[in-house]
């Protein structure tokens, strides 16, 4: 436990340690996989559906790779809406109630240095600052296990930490 000085008053903080904060992101994982499937299901089921009224034998080439054009243009598009699904829950979620979902359930919120509430264009540094965290083997997420403030790269990089309530 630290103490930081927040608004002239000392206040004790507990660090999230890295377990912690794994089992919230596996809750949030859930949550975002369920709204990510409420999208896609629809949409590669209507590609399905219209690949099955063809007779591959009497489509053209140029048909087919024209389908095919599509599908990736398809999955092209999905990946861009679930990027922006996945920031805007984190960023929202962390910057006006101070966690996700899965931080919630794990008694966890997100703030700045000094313990106050942080910003939306600080979370959205946070959240891209995740990709920075994966990049090799996950090590950025891992150094929350070993850093003093039980920081991850991306906590580092936005200047954050995530605390017990």
């Amino acid at each position: 436990m630290e103490e930081i000085i927040l608004d002239q008053e000392k206040k004790t903080v507990q660090y999230a340690g890295f377990w912690l904060r794994f089992v919230a992101i596996i809750i949030d994982g859930f949550i975002i996989g369920i709204a990510e499937s409420i999208i896609s299901i629809p949409l590669f089921m209507m590609i399905g559906f219209t690949a099955f009224k063809f007779n591959p034998d009497s489509v053209s080439d140029a048909d087919k790779i024209a389908a095919l054009g599509a599908i990736f243009g398809l999955a092209l598009v999905f990946s861009l809406i679930a990027t922006v699904l996945q920031w805007l829950y984190f960023a929202l979620m962390e910057s006006y109630k101070g966690a996700t979902i899965g931080k919630m359930a794990m008694g966890l919120k997100v703030t700045d240095m000094e313990g106050n509430q942080i910003t939306f264009l600080r979370a959205t540094g946070r959240y891209f600052g995740k990709i920075v965290s994966g990049m090799i083997l996950m090590i950025g997420y891992i150094m929350a296990g070993f850093t003093e403030k039980k920081q991850a790269l991306h906590d580092m990089m936005s200047n954050c930490l995530v605390v017990k309530k």
